[in-house]
C-alpha cells in the first residue's frame, strides 16, 4: 500500500459510517439542495464531513467543495466525498467536489449556501466571521473561538448578517444529556446546589526541534493569526496519518482540555442550570503545567465558579468525563452513552404539560440543516456556544493568574482587574485580524 492509498484508507477507517443502500434516500431536485463547503478537512474535519454527507442525503444537502492548507488532506477529502456519493447514489460523482487551498475561494462562490468549519481552534473566529459576512450559514466545531473577545465579535457578526450558526456541541442532541437537564430544570432534584464536571487529562511530549516545511503544507497560512514559529510536525499534525494533532496541546493554538472537552461538558452544566445565556460571577482555578517539551497546555486542574443563584460549578480532571448535578433531593450524573441517578425513579420521569421542555434534536448535523431551511435557531446557537466557551477560557485565565477572579457576565469583563482583562484577547497576526 503506497502512502496516498494509506492516507485515504486511514481517512475512511477512522470514522466512516456503515454504507447505507442508496434506495433509502429520496433524490431531491438539485435546485432544492443546500450546497455546503468544508473548511478544514483533517482528522475531525473528515469525520464531520462524512456525517454531513450522510445526513445531507436524508435532508437534501450536498458537499460541493473542500478546503485545507494541506494538499494531501484536501485531496483525500475530495476523493472520499466523491467516492461516498458514487456508492450511495449509484451515479458517477467524480469531479463533483472541488478542492481549494484558500477558504476565501469557497466564500466567493454564490452557489454555496453554508460552510462546515473544522479548522484549528485559533482559526475558528476568522473563518466563521468571514463566512457570516459572505452570507453563509455555519456549522463550526467547538470551542466556538479561541478567545472571549473573538466570541463576542462572532456573535455580533452572525446576528448582523442574520446567519444560522450551529456550534458542534453535539451533546445537546443526545437523549441522555437532554434528560438530565430537563430533570434539573424542572426541579426534580430540588434546589440545585453543585454542578460537578470531570474532564480527561492531556499527556505526552512534543518535539520542539525545527524541521523543513513539507511541500504539501502552506504553513504560513496554517499559522494564520498566531505568531510565527518554526515548523515541526508535532506543532501541526502528523504527515502520514490522521492521528491526534499536536496543536491541541500547544497554548497559542488551543487551551487544552479545558476548552477541548470543557466546552462540551460546561455547555451541559450551563444548560441544566438555565444560565446558557449568562455565566458565573466568580472563578478560581489551579492547573499543572509540567515540562513536556513543545506541549505546554495544562494537564491536571481543578476550578470552582459560583453563579449569582448560588450554584457552584466545580471542574476538575477525572474519569469518566461527564456532568453531575447535585440538589437537595438527590443527584443525576450524565456522560456520553449513559445516565445515572441517586434514585432510579428520577429517570422514569417525563416532562408533561406545563413542564420545561428543552430543545430536542435527534441528530446535531441534521438539526443544523433543518435550521438552515427553517431559519429557526439550531440546538446550539452562537450565543450559547460563546457563553459556554467563555467559562472555559475564564478558567484558563484563572489557572494562569493563580487567584480568584470576579466576573461580570453582563459586561463580559473581569471586575476591577486589568491584568485579567488583557487576557480576553490576543494580538492577531495580520491580515487575520478578527
Amino acid at each position: 500500500m503506497n502512502r496516498r492509498s494509506f492516507m485515504k484508507a486511514a481517512a475512511i477507517a477512522a470514522s466512516a459510517p456503515a454504507i447505507v443502500p442508496s434506495s433509502v434516500f429520496a433524490r431531491p431536485a438539485p435546485s432544492d439542495t443546500i450546497q455546503v463547503g468544508c473548511i478544514g478537512v483533517g482528522r475531525q474535519g473528515q469525520a464531520d464531513m462524512q456525517e454531513l454527507i450522510y445526513r445531507g442525503l436524508e435532508s437534501r444537502a450536498r458537499v460541493v467543495a473542500v478546503c485545507d492548507v494541506d494538499s494531501h488532506r484536501r485531496e483525500d477529502a475530495q476523493w472520499l466525498a466523491e467516492r461516498i456519493y458514487t456508492v450511495e447514489t449509484g451515479q458517477d460523482a467524480s469531479k463533483s467536489v472541488r478542492a481549494y487551498r484558500d477558504f476565501r475561494e469557497i466564500l466567493l462562490r454564490k452557489d454555496i449556501d453554508a460552510v462546515l468549519i473544522v479548522s484549528p481552534d485559533f482559526w475558528h473566529a476568522a473563518h466563521a466571521g468571514a463566512a457570516a459576512e459572505a452570507g453563509k450559514d455555519i456549522y463550526v466545531e467547538k470551542p466556538l473561538t479561541y478567545s472571549i473577545a473573538e466570541g463576542r465579535k462572532l456573535v455580533a457578526a452572525v446576528k448582523r448578517h442574520k446567519r444560522i450558526l450551529q456550534v458542534g456541541s453535539q451533546q445537546r442532541s443526545s437523549v441522555y444529556f437532554l434528560m438530565a437537564c430537563e430533570i434539573v430544570r424542572n426541579g426534580r432534584l430540588g434546589k440545585l446546589r453543585t454542578i460537578r464536571v470531570w474532564l480527561p487529562e492531556d499527556q505526552g511530549r512534543g518535539d520542539p526541534r525545527p524541521e523543513p516545511v513539507p511541500p504539501n503544507l502552506d504553513y504560513d497560512t496554517w499559522m494564520g493569526p498566531t505568531a510565527e514559529a518554526p515548523f515541526t510536525e508535532d506543532r501541526v499534525h502528523p504527515q502520514t496519518s490522521y492521528e491526534r494533532p499536536g496543536w491541541l496541546q500547544i497554548e497559542p493554538y488551543c487551551l487544552g482540555m479545558i476548552t477541548g472537552w470543557g466546552s462540551h461538558m460546561v455547555d451541559i452544566a450551563q444548560w441544566g442550570n438555565g444560565t446558557d445565556l449568562g455565566g458565573p460571577v466568580s472563578i478560581e482555578a489551579k492547573g499543572e503545567f509540567p515540562d513536556r517539551g513543545l506541549f505546554n497546555v495544562h494537564t491536571k486542574f481543578k476550578a470552582e465558579a459560583v453563579y449569582g443563584n448560588g450554584a457552584r460549578l466545580v471542574m476538575e480532571t477525572g474519569d469518566p468525563a461527564g456532568v453531575r448535578f447535585e440538589g437537595d433531593n438527590g443527584w443525576v450524573f450524565v456522560e456520553r452513552g449513559a445516565i445515572k441517578a441517586s434514585d432510579p425513579e428520577l429517570l422514569k420521569w417525563k416532562p408533561g404539560q406545563g413542564a420545561i421542555k428543552l430543545v430536542q434534536s435527534g441528530n446535531h448535523m441534521k438539526n443544523f440543516l433543518e435550521a438552515v431551511r427553517s431559519r429557526q435557531a439550531p440546538a446550539a446557537p452562537v450565543e450559547v456556544g460563546h457563553r459556554s466557551n467563555s467559562i472555559c477560557v475564564m478558567t484558563h485565565i484563572a489557572m494562569k493568574l493563580g487567584r480568584k477572579l470576579a466576573w461580570d457576565p453582563d459586561a463580559e469583563k473581569f471586575v476591577h482587574d486589568e491584568e485579567a482583562n488583557r487576557r480576553l484577547d490576543y494580538a492577531h497576526r495580520r491580515p487575520w485580524v478578527v
